[in-house]
């Protein structure tokens, strides 16, 4: 699975302008994460179509993206899960980049993890 990573610019309505885009030329946001860092913006998004998201970003002006891939993990709903899995990257010396949640439902949360070591990772959380 990918994520996209847009770099834009902090100021008000870049979200909006952003997701509307992609929203207009068919592009369905399945988790997103977007925060300001002093004045650029960063969106990380996943998709169930990259290869339209990133075609459409590319007549986007004022913004830059890169696409990555990301390990998908399924933990059980509870406290500490998360922990675990943190703890298993640290041991095996992997620097996580980005970690959110894609989706919760029965008791099941999945979360999406951009590491410095993709397989790793995959090994790592076996």
């Amino acid at each position: 699975m990918q994520e996209i990573t847009i770099i834009t610019q902090n100021k008000i309505g870049a979200l909006a302008e952003i997701c509307e885009y992609l929203g207009r030329n068919g592009v369905n946001i399945e988790a997103i994460s977007a925060y300001g860092l002093g004045d650029s913006g960063v969106v990380r998004l996943v998709t169930g179509d990259v290869t339209t998201a990133t075609r459409v970003l590319s007549t986007k002006k004022g913004i830059s993206f890169k696409t990555s891939e990301i390990v998908v993990a399924k933990l059980n709903d509870q406290p500490g899960e998360l922990g675990k899995i943190a703890r298993k990257l640290a041991r095996a010396e992997i620097d996580i980049e980005s970690i959110y949640i894609l989706s919760r439902s029965k008791g099941i949360t999945e979360v999406a993890i951009k590491t410095s070591d993709i397989e790793g990772t995959r090994k790592a959380l076996k």
